[in-house]
């Protein structure tokens, strides 16, 4: 006869590691790199700017009070990260999010800072040791 599987003892479930330490070191520093390349301002300015829609980068310098140069920089390194996407327009480039999800991440990094304003202000422990921030 077989046993009823109620009166048996509860058996511990270990919960399965997802992958290798070296796989979640990778991911970690991938994901590190990608807040790196959003922990700039005048980068986050920017992104804040393309919200709305494709800008040039005439656009964008106005809408930031960045200067050309440093525009074009950081335009750079958010094209290469696939932050931003860049479009032909006759002779004008237009630049855009490059993914909706930059623009939830924006949102939702304004959600948080909103949450959480003070700790963000009080924090020395994240790039805010020399009172830069």
């Amino acid at each position: 006869m077989a046993e009823d599987q109620t009166l048996l003892p509860a058996r511990r479930v270990r919960p399965q590691r997802s992958a290798a330490p070296a796989a979640l070191r990778r991911k970690a520093e991938h994901m590190a790199k990608l807040c790196r390349g959003l922990s700039d301002p005048s980068r986050l300015v920017i992104l804040e700017a393309l919200r709305p829609g494709a800008l040039s980068v005439s656009e964008i310098v106005q809408a930031t009070g960045l200067t050309q140069s440093n525009v074009s920089n950081h335009l750079g390194c958010l094209y290469d990260c696939g932050l931003v996407l860049r479009d032909q327009a006759g002779r004008f480039v237009r630049y855009r999010l490059g993914d909706p999800r930059v623009e939830a991440l924006l949102r939702l990094t304004e959600e948080l800072v909103a949450d959480t304003a003070r700790g963000v202000v009080a924090c020395t422990e994240i790039g805010c040791g020399d009172d830069s921030c």
